[in-house]
């Protein structure tokens, strides 16, 4: 149910049935509107305080829900900064972690939480992310204390931060899926945004992700165009690399091909998912998708391994595979594909990138 209500809602144009049902929550979205506004007035007025951190914060965000590509972006990012010299930490908020002892996900070394404890993403980027520390937590301002602190960072990657404008920010970079754009431009509950796009003009840099060509993506950058003074536009698409079993053992993205997969996702795209498989040679004979950021249950395991019978492997995302290390599956090969965020324009982005970074650790 859930599944089929998010196909309504990501719908770009809605039957007259699906408008007639979305009705009492364009009621809902004009008070949503309204607090939103409220909220953003409060603090550019300074009757609320952002803090701010002594050392440069990029944030990457989105202004809709659902999956932009934020979590492979981050890690790009924070992969970036590190090879260039620059130390920098993770600072996230967990989404659906459940209270733990800490918020340190990783020292760099050590993945310290379980996946129960600090969400999925934070999860993936701890594993993913050698030498880069990552903390979840409501309170971004206090954690990037403590990481300059113990870690002696130069900077941070502030994940999942647009709206997060109570933490000063140097550069804001804002994350726009080319598939969906902005839906029907309502907002939420009744559509996908989470904020008006006026509030676009907050942005420093934009990637719109899952380009198949830059062309294509003319109506968007026009309405950004309309909304921003001088927007800085990039593009990105997803790379399939590789595939990974439960022990962390990499193998050729070529032995996908000609295999009978079962295609397991838990995000909040995941059709997008099954057409990078498809992509990569894979025979996608069935889908299991749950909701994005679900928590694998026994039951949930039992029915994957009743629909797996006529497969070869099952097959899902690093996300997704953080959560099912240690789940027996009943001897069923079970493999994660692992892409990485490309930018079609990667030189000058992070060129791009840089410059804004270091002139704003200069002028700290």
């Amino acid at each position: 149910m859930h599944y089929r209500f998010d196909r309504v809602l990501y719908q770009k144009d809605k039957s007259l049935l699906g408008r007639a049902v979305l009705f009492p929550l364009y009621l809902l979205s004009l008070l949503y509107g309204w607090a939103v506004r409220l909220r953003t007035h409060v603090y550019r007025v300074g009757l609320c305080p952002t803090r701010r951190l002594p050392c440069p914060v990029i944030s990457v965000g989105n202004i809709t829900v659902g999956g932009t590509g934020k979590t492979p972006l981050v890690i790009a990012l924070a992969k970036g900064l590190t090879k260039h010299g620059i130390p920098v930490a993770v600072l996230t908020r967990g989404y659906r972690s459940r209270g733990s002892s800490g918020s340190l996900v990783s020292d760099g070394k050590n993945v310290l939480l379980s996946p129960e404890e600090s969400g999925d993403e934070p999860t993936l980027m701890a594993k993913t992310l050698k030498g880069v520390p990552v903390l979840i937590g409501k309170d971004r301002f206090r954690n990037g204390q403590h990481a300059l602190q113990r870690f002696g960072v130069r900077g941070f990657v502030l994940d999942d931060g647009f709206q997060h404008i109570e933490l000063y920010r140097d550069l804001d970079i804002l994350l726009i899926d080319a598939s969906l754009g902005f839906g029907d431009h309502h907002l939420l509950p009744r559509g996908i945004l989470r904020e008006p796009l006026d509030h676009l003009g907050r942005a420093h840099l934009f990637i719109l992700t899952k380009v198949e060509s830059p062309e294509t993506c003319q109506p968007i950058e026009a309405r950004l165009r309309q909304v921003h003074p001088n927007p800085i536009i990039f593009h990105s698409h997803y790379e399939p690399v590789g595939l990974m079993d439960p022990q962390g053992e990499w193998s050729n993205l070529q032995t996908l091909k000609g295999k009978k997969v079962l295609a397991l996702s838990a995000i909040a795209n995941p059709r997008s998912f099954t057409s990078l498989l498809r992509r990569s040679g894979a025979e996608v004979v069935s889908e299991v998708i749950y909701p994005d950021h679900h928590s694998y249950t026994p039951e949930d395991v039992v029915s994957i391994t009743q629909r797996a019978k006529e497969t070869e492997w099952i097959v899902t995302t690093e996300k997704d595979m953080v959560k099912l290390e240690n789940v027996d599956l009943f001897r069923i090969p079970i493999r994660a594909l692992r892409v990485e965020f490309k930018i079609w324009e990667e030189e000058e982005f992070f060129g791009k990138v840089m410059e804004l970074f270091l002139n704003k650790e200069d002028r700290h």
